[in-house]
């Protein structure tokens, strides 16, 4: 396969600047406020997503070195396999959260329930549909019964040590 080239569209500020002790999901980042500072050549690319009261990040986890194919999670005590967490550290170190806009002023984007780490580069912003992205009958596997957790859950160093997995 041939590599793939991504350059980052903007910036996520949020006020955490330290991987340990952060909200894992959304959900643990409830009210906290943060900022999208897009690249201002991509401004006109916002027109009527003001009108959208979520909005997906997908941002790079550009402070995470390597990967292992499987993982203790944040939130089970038992070894999983990479694919099935959502680990920083991954192949692609891609992130993705599911925030709330607040509002957007010029090519900054106000938004609430922020996860990211401060300085995060930002990917892409895709708008999230009630109808197309909500799955109530969604199972979450061996997640299931932790879920509820999530919003008490915050990140430790188990995924700042680099990896001794080969790339």
């Amino acid at each position: 396969m041939e590599d793939i080239i991504l350059r980052p569209i903007g910036i996520i500020r949020s006020p955490f600047t330290d991987r340990s002790n952060m909200p894992i999901q959304p959900c643990g980042a409830r009210d906290v406020t943060g900022r999208v500072e897009i690249d201002a050549s991509l401004t006109p690319g916002l027109k009527d997503l003001a009108g959208f009261s979520h909005i997906y990040l997908l941002y790079h986890f550009h402070m995470s070195q390597g990967f292992d194919l499987t993982v203790v999670p944040f939130m089970d005590p038992a070894s999983r396999g990479l694919f099935s967490t959502r680990a920083p550290r991954r192949p692609n170190q891609i992130g993705l959260s599911i925030v709330r806009l607040e509002r957007i002023e010029g090519n900054v984007l106000h938004i609430l329930d922020v996860d990211v780490l401060d300085g995060t580069p930002l990917l892409d912003i895709k708008p999230y549909f009630r109808t197309f992205d909500a799955f109530p009958e969604a199972v979450s596997g061996w997640a299931e019964s932790q879920q509820a957790q999530a919003d008490q859950v915050r990140s430790d160093e188990r995924f700042v040590k680099p990896s001794a997995q080969p790339e």
